[in-house]
């Protein structure tokens, strides 16, 4: 539960940081990462999920995870933070504030903008996925 706190707490926290006109446009690390913000009112990687949809699946999917969370709390914190902070926007604003492009990645991936939540709810999928393969 306090990884899901921090993780939700430190998504509000960057959003918050990087939701100003002056961070909005930079580039770090040889362009390997950019801050390019807008704001998405769609599903993730553009899945074709009607926008009203969108918090009632979260809150489904949320759920859903309270049965895999004493495989691998840290996991589950991390998808349960993330999960909770985008289900937080889509609630209050309709839609999700996403910040951070890898341009240099290959593949589809580097086209998408993503925000803290969304890298938090990978690697808590990802450790899941890793804890149930153990066992």
């Amino acid at each position: 539960m306090l990884t899901a706190l921090g993780t939700a707490a430190s998504c509000t926290a960057a959003r918050w940081y990087l939701d100003r006109a002056a961070r909005r446009e930079r580039s770090y690390w040889g362009d390997r990462v950019r801050l390019t913000a807008l704001w998405n009112r769609g599903a993730a990687f553009g899945l074709p999920v009607p926008a009203r949809w969108l918090p009632a699946a979260g809150a489904l999917a949320l759920a859903g995870l309270l049965r895999w969370g004493r495989r691998c709390p840290a996991g589950a914190g991390l998808v349960l933070g993330g999960g909770l902070s985008n289900l937080y926007e889509r609630v209050r604003h309709r839609r999700v504030y996403d910040y951070l492009r890898f341009p240099k990645v290959p593949g589809p991936l580097g086209r998408y903008v993503y925000n803290l939540a969304d890298l938090a709810v990978f690697a808590g999928v990802g450790a899941l996925l890793l804890s149930r393969r153990r066992r």
